[in-house]
């Protein structure tokens, strides 16, 4: 998958969660993503590269870079708890969309309780048939 699509699975993604505003506060050809004033995505380009940086669990994001040579520590962010990816061969459509519901999700967790649009534990899961 390219960088192109990657962005734009990316946004479509992150555009349906609630709370979700979109800001340039570094220029025109960069988006951060935030959810309640608090970032969980980031768009840019790197070399005229596509890039997205995520919010992640310290302890997925070895896994990740393991997994998928497109994925590495986050570009300008905390190296623990923010990854870079890019387009390639091993980044699918689901896997972005799981990657941005997952920042989404790690960063709604830590607002205040009576601040956040969903519940971070349930959202974007699916609930087994009764």
């Amino acid at each position: 998958m390219n960088g192109t699509t990657v962005h734009r699975i990316a946004r479509e993604s992150a555009l349906q969660f609630p709370a979700v505003t979109v800001d340039q506060p570094f220029g025109p050809d960069s988006d951060v993503f935030k959810v309640k004033s608090r970032m969980f995505m980031f768009l840019a380009e790197l070399d005229g590269e596509p890039i997205i940086n995520l919010k992640v669990d310290p302890e997925d994001s070895g896994a990740l870079r393991q997994a998928h040579p497109e994925i590495t520590p986050g570009y300008h962010m905390n190296k623990r708890h923010w990854i870079t990816v890019i387009g390639g061969d091993t980044i699918t459509g689901g896997l972005v969309q799981e990657l941005v519901l997952d920042s989404y999700r790690l960063v709604v967790e830590k607002l205040p309780r009576h601040a956040r649009p969903v519940d971070p534990e349930t959202f974007g899961t699916t609930t087994p048939a009764r």
